[in-house]
């Protein structure tokens, strides 16, 4: 069997209207749960003009699932239910695992020039559906950078590269979130767990992200993997910056109304119930 992963599928990111009127473009959401699995939703967030992300995203509650925030450029000021509150920057992460249930909200700040950043959301097994929710802040800084043989660079926010191992740990689905960058002429390889779900989300530039591809895919485009160990991936006419992001799927049913997500539509009713009558929370 060829260890080589193919690529199933590319689309397009898509405009949407989030929070109190964030313009974004939506890589996948809901409709990909089955073959994204363990998750469930990816944002791409950029805009030069305020009035396209100004209103943010108030008070609103999560429930069993994890949201990562990547921030580029910019800035976004965030709060919850927890006491946790502060700026997430260029560069920056916020890791926060929802669990039985959290209440914040992100507002991104006005900024001169670009607003830019990603949120990814990854679902919980039932079995942690109703865990202990925590917030881990992640400065810049303390994200290590890998410059390969290949040429290539990659930030670790989370799993290992030539044993450098990023700042965020301990996650039940097993993920890995890399920030790769690979020049013109170079040759990206990366192991990925066998039938671990694998996807690429292209920031800037074109790449192949196969070896047998003849046609690059474009920025805006997220990229999924079939089954396999190694991607490989290299640049067309210029560098190109991805995310490549993994994780353990979890085959589990989902019930997602919103920003919670359970098993059963039962568990989501009952969500619902509780943040009406203010017994949402288990935590604060």
């Amino acid at each position: 069997m060829d260890r080589q992963r193919s690529v199933v599928k590319v689309w397009r990111s898509q405009p949407t209207l989030e929070g109190a009127g964030v313009h974004l473009k939506r890589a996948f959401g809901f409709f990909e749960v089955k073959e994204l699995d363990p998750f469930l939703l990816l944002d791409d967030f950029h805009s030069m003009k305020p009035t396209d992300y100004i209103a943010g995203f108030p008070w609103h509650p999560h429930r069993g699932i994890e949201t990562v925030t990547y921030m580029l450029s910019g800035r976004v000021k965030h709060k919850d239910s927890l006491g946790n509150g502060g700026d997430i920057g260029p560069g920056d992460v916020q890791w926060m695992t929802a669990g039985s249930g959290i209440i914040h909200e992100e507002m991104p700040q006005r900024t001169e020039g670009m607003l830019a950043g990603f949120q990814l959301w990854a679902n919980l097994p039932a079995s942690h559906k109703m865990m202990d929710p925590r917030y881990r802040g992640i400065d810049s800084a303390e994200i290590p950078e890998v410059s390969l043989d290949s040429g290539a660079k990659v930030r670790v926010i989370c799993g290992e590269v030539d044993g450098v191992v990023g700042p965020v740990r301990e996650i039940v689905t097993d993920p890995e979130y890399l920030d790769v960058i690979v020049p013109l002429g170079a040759v990206f390889r990366r192991e990925i767990k066998k039938s671990y779900t694998g996807f690429a989300y292209v920031i800037e530039g074109k790449g192949f992200f196969d070896k047998k591809a003849s046609s690059p895919v474009d920025s805006e485009s997220l990229v999924l993997f079939g089954d396999g160990t190694e991607v490989q991936i290299r640049a067309a006419r210029q560098s190109v910056r991805f995310l490549l992001v993994s994780g353990k799927p979890l085959r589990e049913p989902v019930a997602w109304a919103g920003p919670i997500v359970m098993n059963t539509e039962e568990e989501l009713a009952l969500a619902f119930d509780e943040y009406r009558a203010g017994t949402f929370l288990k935590h604060q």
